[in-house]
């Protein structure tokens, strides 16, 4: 069985995923502006054949960002966390409520880590934490 956490042991480890999970947020927005900008130039180019050297130096950024964001994605997973979405930077912390498997909930910008679901129910499913031990 993989990692399992405490609803105590997941707020402590708040202090390394939250900067993770900020830029990992940061790097998916940052992608997505570089696509829509890519798919703009596509257009420019096809409509009148201008503009086709604007998309050279967003390549880089773009390979770097997407470099970061799997950083990211990797040093969470490494952690034991599991990243449910990226773009709003939702993670899951495995943990064990009264011998069952759940899962503790948190999202970049809530201050703790203080929801949890069925492994089955996710984000809309999630209910106030209401135990502290086990694991």
């Amino acid at each position: 069985m993989a990692r399992t956490f405490t609803p105590a042991e997941a707020n402590s480890a708040l202090s390394e995923v939250r900067p993770l999970a900020e830029r990992m947020v940061a790097a998916r927005a940052r992608l997505q502006e570089l696509q829509g900008e890519q798919r703009e130039v596509v257009r420019i180019v096809a409509g009148n054949g201008s503009g086709y050297a604007v998309g050279e130096a967003r390549t880089d950024e773009f390979a770097a960002e997407a470099a970061e964001l799997e950083r990211c994605l990797d040093a969470l997973t490494e952690l034991g966390v599991q990243v449910k979405d990226p773009e709003a930077g939702l993670l899951d912390f495995p943990a064990v409520r009264g011998g069952e498997e759940v899962l503790l909930c948190w999202r970049v910008g809530e201050d703790a880590v203080d929801w949890w679901h069925g492994l089955e129910e996710g984000y809309a499913g999630r209910k106030p934490i209401d135990w502290e031990g086990e694991g």
